[in-house]
């Protein structure tokens, strides 16, 4: 097959899809990426892609169609500028793109614009398009406090209606999704529940023999973005519950907009259980995944926002550890059906500490659930099941077939 995904966000920026794009071309398929200029998290477009350097590459045997955009920065006026930009420009680079291909697939995160280049390829090559949706439109607006009566919000609705309605399917990332289709879009019938697997290097759950300086305490890791969505502040004020534990240490390893106000509120709290690692590429996480004797997921308390699956609780799941969350609902849901671990509302920073403290005392009930996560992962998430049913779903909405009827 000749794959086109429209995306905003490629290698060398760090996203769970690009495992996709490199692991079907090591399948025998043709794969090309019609994509922006790196620049997350940074807000920085680094050097070697300035002044039309590397608009054209092939990385891994993937075809990589890279257009210009303005740098997300560290402001929400230069992230609307950066949504704003790649919506225009990779609309325009589809007109010009080289039409060899026989599926469109949108990666669709945030704004759901990003896609716009998908919708105008379908409409000239009149070749099938699926979206693959990760976050809702125009409800995650929400987040950023706008309402349904908001202008704005107006007129993203309209916007969303008619894109979402473009595709001929639409994967969702989180089952929970397809009430909202249902419901707000009208949509039905062409709705995949889709979900994302682990990185091979986690799905190879053993632990790499290092040593490290915190092989006597209790670990607990958050790894991934550190934003407003997040909520990581509900961790460090969890850690400030449990500061009398000495052994107990809480490692945030990633980066984002909130990183550095979450440093600043641990400093003031005078912190001295948590530990900010930076950023650290999806290679080097096993490190910080082997001496975990826990994962935290946490996410804001919010309606839409609860209805996401972050990629990361696959990962989690995939290692083998247990899972302690502050988290609302499609994740809470899974922790609790799959049993392994504890979860709390959103938020709830004591209830957070106290689940901590459970597992801590009982180490045994913490290795059941890490069993039990890895089981959960290997029924429902596993990377190599997940490549079949792709390649089936593929392959029958080019011939037009009915892609329910893969398994």
């Amino acid at each position: 097959m000749k794959i086109l995904f429209v995306t905003q966000h490629f290698y060398p920026e760090q996203f769970r899809i690009n495992d996709i794009f490199f692991e079907l071309v090591k399948r025998g398929h043709e794969v090309t990426v019609l994509t922006g200029l790196p620049n997350y998290p940074s807000g920085k477009i680094p050097k070697e892609y300035k002044f039309f350097r590397n608009r054209i590459q092939n990385i891994n045997g993937v075809k990589i169609v890279r257009v210009p955009l303005i740098s997300r920065g560290k402001s929400l006026f230069k992230l609307a500028l950066n949504y704003i930009s790649f919506a225009i420009t990779s609309s325009i680079g589809s007109i010009f793109l080289k039409k060899d291909f026989d599926i469109i697939i949108g990666h669709q995160t945030s704004p759901i614009t990003q896609v716009l280049g998908g919708v105008i390829l379908k409409k000239i090559t009149k070749k099938p398009f699926i979206i693959y949706c990760f976050d809702l439109w125009p409800a995650s607006l929400e987040t950023a406090k706008l309402t349904p009566d908001n202008p704005i919000y107006k007129i993203f609705s309209k916007i969303s209606n008619w894109i979402y309605k473009q595709a001929n399917y639409i994967f969702m990332s989180s089952y929970s999704f397809e009430k909202y289709f249902k419901e707000y879009h009208k949509i039905k019938n062409n709705l995949i529940y889709f979900p994302m697997y682990a990185e091979n290097i986690f799905e190879s759950n053993e632990e790499d023999n290092i040593d490290n300086a915190y092989s006597k305490s209790f670990n607990l890791l958050f790894a991934g973005n550190i934003g407003k969505m997040q909520s990581t502040e509900t961790i460090v004020k969890a850690a400030k519950e449990l500061e009398e534990y000495e052994d107990i240490l809480f490692h945030i390893v990633g980066d984002g907009s909130e990183k550095q106000n979450m440093e600043q509120l641990a400093k003031k709290l005078k912190l001295k259980n948590i530990i900010f690692h930076g950023y650290h590429p999806v290679e080097k996480m096993k490190y910080f995944y082997g001496f975990a004797n826990a994962f935290l997921v946490t996410l804001k308390d919010n309606k839409i926002i609860s209805y996401t699956l972050p990629g990361k609780v696959q990962s989690y799941m995939a290692f083998g550890k247990p899972i302690i969350g502050a988290i609302n609902g499609e994740t809470n849901e899974i922790i609790q059906k799959a049993n392994c671990g504890l979860c709390g509302p959103a938020e709830d920073y004591k209830t957070l500490a106290n689940n901590i403290l459970k597992l801590y005392k009982n180490p045994h009930l913490a290795d059941l659930y890490g069993i039990n996560a890895r089981k959960y992962y290997e029924k429902n998430f596993l990377r190599n099941l997940y490549f079949q049913k792709l390649e089936c779903m593929l392959e029958k909405a080019i011939k037009n077939e009915d892609i329910k009827e893969c398994k």
